[in-house]
């Protein structure tokens, strides 16, 4: 059973940045991908960063130029560099392991997810 641990949320204002990490225990990133998804109030939760173990990064749309993954697989660590945040980016952002990775702008769903770090950007 893996653990997925988010931290590096908060408060920010628009323009700014944040680095958001995901400890990730008990799961080798191998075969699949590992990603970020995020589900403001009132909407559904969406795919928007993943990352294959080749380094290969797929990104929705809205947050491409802008939110950068990456991993360090020496400490079996997820990161997400979020600069030029805007208020649309507001949201509980979660970390995702055993993700199938995306395709075509299908985002399926990951076998495990961490427990979210919420992200607030004010105007």
């Amino acid at each position: 059973q893996a653990h997925l641990i988010e931290s590096g949320g908060g408060s920010v204002q628009a323009g700014g940045s944040l680095k958001l990490s995901c400890a990730v225990a008990g799961y080798s990133f191998s075969g699949y991908c590992m990603g970020w998804f995020r589900q403001a109030p009132g909407k559904e939760r969406e795919g928007i960063a993943a990352i294959k173990t080749d380094n290969t990064t797929t990104y929705k749309d809205s947050v491409k130029g802008r939110f950068t993954i990456s991993t360090d697989n020496a400490k079996n660590t997820l990161y997400l560099q979020m600069n030029s945040l805007k208020p649309e980016d507001t949201a509980m952002y979660y970390c995702a392991a055993r993700l199938p990775c995306p395709k075509g702008g299908v985002w399926p769903g990951p076998l495990y997810w961490g427990q979210g770090t919420q992200v607030t950007v004010s105007s």
